[in-house]
């Protein structure tokens, strides 16, 4: 599915996805990343849902976002409150949400002047 936002104002929009890809600028990723307005992290090393652990959210907390978007793939999962406490300590609030709507949501909030984190599941062997 193709996004259309007026312009980004040089941050990160996400300008596509579908379950094996998101396109952030108009260049396609096959893998998880991390999407913040003002950045974008391709190493992001989170092969599915199942293997979040502390440590990926501890990475994101790092980045000191005002909320995270956590893209769960194609379908909407809730993730133990244990892996997020990195988060929850610094009073980030981590929203789950499918993949696809966690892209539509950042592009949003990202339009509204927002420091917003998208953290996406992208599974390249979902063709």
């Amino acid at each position: 599915m193709k996004l259309h936002l007026t312009q980004a104002a040089g941050n990160q929009l996400i300008t596509g996805h579908a379950p094996e890809w998101v396109e952030v600028n108009a260049q396609r990723y096959h893998g998880s990343l991390l999407v913040l307005p003002n950045l974008l992290v391709t190493d992001w090393q989170v092969a599915d849902f199942d293997a979040l652990t502390v440590a990926d959210f501890e990475r994101i907390a790092e980045l000191a976002p005002e909320v995270v978007l956590l893209g769960t793939g194609d379908k909407h999962r809730f993730i133990h409150p244990r892996l997020t406490t990195s988060l929850t300590a610094r009073g980030i609030p981590v929203e789950c949400m499918t993949t696809a709507a966690a892209c539509r949501t950042y592009n949003i909030l990202m339009a509204e002047d927002r420091h917003v984190a998208a953290a996406l599941l992208v599974n390249p062997a979902a063709s």
